[in-house]
């Protein structure tokens, strides 16, 4: 009884942690049961008269081919079909050219065809785009050839096996993919849609929080056990390292489906797995920097660490920001900007670090103190840098999708800052536009806060464009502006 206990309790954890798989598997059940109507009923009359002897190809047919999702069952359905018909005409020839060579020379050749089907066609499947989506193909083609060339049947029963045999797969292929599209379709494509959007979510989670666990002995005494909680909370990273695999099979099932909801004809599934490239790149790091920290039994003194807080603070925040605007982009399927603000905050803190690094305030620390921090320092450069590359792969996913626009205007200022800008309406043959973020790139040091106040708070300024301007396909506009007046909020033009 213990043993049946412990199966029904990993099925309803099986069942919870993904409830498609239950309806996947009624949705199994009712493929079979169709295919077993044909046995039956026979609905279509003579051409399924000899259905009831060959149910067991359109059986086998619906058992192997249907998978979880759309892609991956219209896949293998294609593969199967397009083999079977192609080994049964090419089987149906060799059995008639064996045929006129005689009686004795025909076995000898027919196994000499068979022999050199099946070695070519088994070498093949070595290619990596063959084993790549037409493997299974290959297999049937092999059996199907074989099963019909070397039958032994007269001419008029040869014809009969691959007209039962074709028929009988496409029956059960047809059945596979109408049940997978039009029950409950499971979309291979919205699932890696949605992994890579969690994998954002995950690193973001990780940098967002970084800084208070690095500096993790600002925690009083009695908190080391939410010390401990929130560590085993960043070890979800690593969920990242492992999803190469998941989002390659994804990818290569959602090339075959198709166009559906959001996602239309074409859809770049390769540019998924560039972005994921690089975001595994990112947990790399990330898994080198916990190592380098968490786990080293070599520790920094706070008093050192402190040294550098801000700054560290900054590019982990700011990176982690990055990271949480392009998961929120990606589920909405929208272009967005506001990744990249965080993208320079980010950099901008990076050159404070540098600067803080050359003025000499690390002289006095030890050479081995001084190795642990700067291996932290360096990774995270590397993060910054790759947030940076992740970004600039989103937008091009975003272009290649074609991603609802939905980015504000940048407007970029004489006086070096940078801005989004959205137009309001017009103030005496002036331009009124609502700033919603203004960051100063020409300084080093740039205020985390006017970043984050900028979320929640806006003003509106008049500014004249002159002739010298131009507009840009990423939705930049670089203007020479004079301010002309502030507007508060509670004014008329808001």
């Amino acid at each position: 009884m213990e043993k049946v206990r412990d199966i029904v309790k990993e099925g309803m954890r099986v069942g919870n942690e993904d409830p498609r798989r239950i309806i996947h598997a009624f949705k199994v059940g009712l493929a079979l049961v169709v295919v077993s109507s044909f046995y039956y009923y026979q609905p279509f009359g003579p051409f399924t008269d000899y259905f009831g002897i060959n149910a067991m190809w359109a059986v086998m047919t619906v058992v192997v081919v249907f998978e979880f999702s759309v892609g991956a069952t219209l896949g293998k359905g294609l593969n199967r079909g397009v083999a079977t018909l192609v080994a049964g005409g090419l089987g149906i020839g060799a059995h008639q050219l064996a045929r006129l060579s005689g009686t004795t020379v025909e076995p000898i050749l027919l196994v000499m065809l068979v022999f050199v089907q099946a070695a070519l066609s088994t070498f093949v499947r070595f290619f990596p785009w063959v084993k790549k989506k037409f493997d299974y193909a290959i297999l049937i083609f092999i059996l199907t050839f074989a099963l019909i060339s070397l039958s032994g049947f007269k001419d008029e029963e040869i014809l009969d096996l691959a007209e039962s045999r074709i028929s009988t797969v496409v029956i059960g292929g047809l059945s596979c993919v109408f049940i997978s599209i039009f029950v409950c379709p499971v979309w291979a494509g919205q699932d890696l849609h949605s992994l890579l959007a969690s994998n954002f979510d995950t690193l973001a989670h990780f940098l967002q929080d970084f800084g208070d666990e690095y500096f993790e002995a600002r925690v009083e005494a009695g908190d080391y056990k939410v010390v401990e909680k929130r560590g085993r909370n960043l070890d979800r990273f690593k969920s990242v390292l492992d999803s190469k695999s998941d989002e390659e099979a994804l990818a290569n099932y959602a090339e075959w489906e198709p166009p559906h909801g959001k996602f239309r004809f074409r859809h770049p599934w390769k540019q998924y797995l560039a972005v994921g490239a690089l975001l595994r790149q990112c947990a790399y790091r990330i898994d080198a920097l916990m190592n380098s920290y968490i786990n080293s039994d070599f520790q920094i003194p706070m008093d050192i660490k402190m040294k550098l807080e801000e700054p560290l603070r900054r590019m982990s925040s700011e990176s982690g920001k990055s990271m949480k605007e392009v998961s929120i982009s990606l589920k909405k399927m929208t272009k967005s900007s506001t990744s990249d603000i965080h993208v320079v905050n980010s950099q901008s803190a990076c050159k404070a670090l540098s600067t803080l690094l050359k003025s000499g305030i690390l002289n006095d620390v030890e050479p081995l103190q001084m190795i642990s921090l700067l291996t932290t320092v360096s990774l995270l450069i590397d993060i910054v840098n790759l947030t940076e590359k992740i970004s600039e792969s989103v937008h091009e996913l975003a272009y290649a999708a074609r991603f609802k626009n939905m980015m504000r205007p940048t407007v970029y200022s004489d006086s070096g800052s940078i801005g989004r800008a959205m137009p309001i309406g017009s103030h005496e043959g002036d331009h009124v536009v609502t700033v919603l973020h203004d960051v100063d790139t020409s300084s080093n040091n740039v205020d985390n806060s006017l970043v984050e106040s900028s979320q929640n708070s806006c003003h509106h300024v008049a500014i004249k464009i002159v002739d010298d301007h131009s507009n840009h396909e990423d939705g930049e506009i670089h203007i020479h502006t004079s301010l002309l007046e502030d507007v508060k909020r509670n004014d008329r033009l808001h």
